[in-house]
């Protein structure tokens, strides 16, 4: 079995696969920015209790991380659980994409396993929506990652208004009664839901003007749902994308050592 990890600023999302690439299980756990080795293990053996797993099993893992101050302690955690040190996504890594990137270590490495699972499962052109703390939107063409976009994610942007403007409440992600909010919680409800469907829409056709129409619209991330059933392109979804670009990435970087 393969064990994927990828730590976002907010959440850290675990999945294990077993040899066939069915997912096993999935799991999102708060990111805790300054945990221990120890920690990050009794979050991991938690996990595998919970589902029923069995650590034995994992015959590798593989990591993606945008926060630097957690990668090495849970890499660490991997290797105690296992006995197997994990493979980082990061400079030399094989993906199959042709990345058009000025500088390809700027490219986050949750974007390029959204990318790689894409590919593999649906027809090109294609537009990847990954909204999570961030919202980026990335276009690819054949196997070749042509950019992206990113912009803040839902709640990072909710958190801001609350916090720059006194008046205006921190909320919940809910969908307002009518697109008219007649008091405050309405209205901000009605701004999050309808003005963010409405960027995921009008990015959707920008992003076309400037390439092939979409063949394939795909979306992940938690904060997707509540928004996609708003936008008015049909738009796949897609939760487990991420998890299964890191195993076929895991998978494409062993199969020479286990064949020999």
């Amino acid at each position: 079995m393969v064990l994927t990890i990828d730590i976002d600023n907010s959440t850290t999302n675990v999945g294990l696969f077993d040899q066939n690439g069915k997912l096993c299980f999935r799991s999102g756990l708060t990111t805790s920015r300054n945990p221990t080795r120890d920690q990050c293990a009794i979050s991991l053996m938690n996990l595998f209790t919970l589902y029923h797993a069995d650590l034995k099993e994992v015959s590798g893992a593989v990591i993606s991380s945008v926060v630097p101050s957690v990668t090495a302690h849970m890499s660490g955690a991997v290797e105690l659980l296992t006995g197997k040190a994990p493979m980082l996504m990061g400079p030399g890594i094989k993906t199959g994409l042709n990345i058009k990137s000025d500088l390809h270590n700027q490219l986050g490495s949750d974007i390029v396993a959204c990318s790689v699972a894409a590919i593999d499962q649906y027809p090109t052109p294609i537009i990847i929506i990954d909204m999570g703390t961030a919202v980026t939107m990335s276009y690819l063409h054949d196997r070749t990652y042509e950019g992206c976009m990113i912009f803040p994610g839902v709640l990072v942007a909710l958190d801001a208004l609350s916090e720059r403007a006194a008046a205006l409440p921190h909320i919940s992600v809910e969908p307002p009664a009518s697109i008219f909010g007649h008091n405050t919680v309405d209205a901000m409800r009605s701004g999050v839901i309808y003005g963010n469907a409405s960027m995921i829409d009008g990015m959707i056709a920008r992003i076309e003007e400037h390439g092939q129409p979409a063949a394939t619209v795909v979306a992940t991330g938690d904060s997707a749902p509540e928004i996609l059933r708003y936008c008015k392109h049909s738009i796949t979804y897609n939760a487990d994308l991420l998890l299964q670009g890191l195993y076929l990435i895991y998978r494409k970087n062993t199969e020479g050592r286990r064949r020999s």
